[in-house]
């Protein structure tokens, strides 16, 4: 393999995510916890992105696996700062230690270090200047704040 070989990333921009209504689906027929989780709001900011994200447009359908690995699948839209709409899907992990987890879930603050948190996302945007979205692999870090996403999207080169 050459250097060149090499992926490299470049952050692209950050959203910030409020979340409401949590249900669960428990225990589902799979054997396994199913939730929902709402998107009520959000902010889009960086250097290749801004807008906001659309209002309870979507939101997330996490899986808790029985090994305790939350397994996301998450679907919104964005508007973008010149009023483009982009569809986005973010499939990914969540998962630390038990004593972390307990803390997440009864909405207690976690440092980004305690726990693993990275999403993959896709966008269906339009054509224009947003389509380069819809043409490039992304990896998110993510932090879970109390009540709360912020996700760190890097377009792969």
């Amino acid at each position: 393999m050459t250097s060149d070989q090499l992926p490299k990333m470049e952050h692209a921009f950050t959203i910030s995510l409020e979340l409401t209504g949590l249900r669960w689906v428990s225990p589902s027929v799979i054997g396994a916890k199913r939730g929902a989780v709402y998107v009520a709001s959000g902010t889009i900011e960086g250097p290749r992105l801004n807008g906001r994200v659309v209002p309870m447009s979507g939101g997330d359908f996490p899986l808790v696996r029985p090994d305790g690995v939350i397994d996301f699948d998450a679907r919104y839209l964005l508007e973008a700062e010149d009023g483009a709409i982009i569809y986005m899907q973010n499939r990914g992990y969540r998962w630390a230690s038990e004593s972390v987890m307990e803390r997440m879930r009864r909405n207690e603050p976690v440092e980004s270090h305690e726990y693993y948190m990275r999403v993959v996302p896709k966008f269906d945007a339009p054509e224009g200047p947003h389509e380069w979205l819809s043409r490039h692999v992304f990896v998110g870090t993510a932090e879970k704040l109390p009540g709360a996403n912020r996700i760190h999207y890097f377009v792969v080169r």
